[in-house]
């Protein structure tokens, strides 16, 4: 498995700006999902090991996946910011293959511990 640690949450005004941070031990496939109060986790966005991206519709041209392979390091950067973006976020990672569809919490064995995401309107 993979060691997680996630940061950068927070409470922000809509149409403001957050960046996540997720630290790994090492390097993984590597995604973001939230989870709001009474809704299913569900997927944000996926960086392959060799920088491939890919978007949940919800979010699309408004945030940003990128990855620092030096540090292990995965960031999500969240632009326009929406009141239905409050969620906890957690990063994800798959120490090997991939065992589901990357938008399926299933596809992951590693998982941070979540990190604070409130938009206020």
């Amino acid at each position: 498995q993979v060691q997680l640690t996630e940061s950068g949450g927070g409470l922000v005004q809509a149409g403001g700006s957050l960046r996540l941070s997720c630290a790994a031990s090492r390097r993984a496939f590597r995604s973001w999902f939230r989870q709001a109060p009474g809704k299913e986790r569900e997927f944000v966005a996926a960086i392959t090991l060799s920088g491939l991206t890919y978007y949940a519709d919800s979010v699309k041209g408004r945030f940003t996946i990128s990855r620092d392979n030096a540090e292990n390091t995965v960031y999500l950067q969240m632009n326009s910011l929406k009141p239905e973006d409050t969620a906890v976020y957690s990063c994800a990672a798959a120490s090997g293959s991939l065992m589901a569809p990357m938008t399926r919490p299933g596809a992951y064995d590693s998982w941070g511990k979540g990190t604070q995401v409130t938009v206020s309107s």
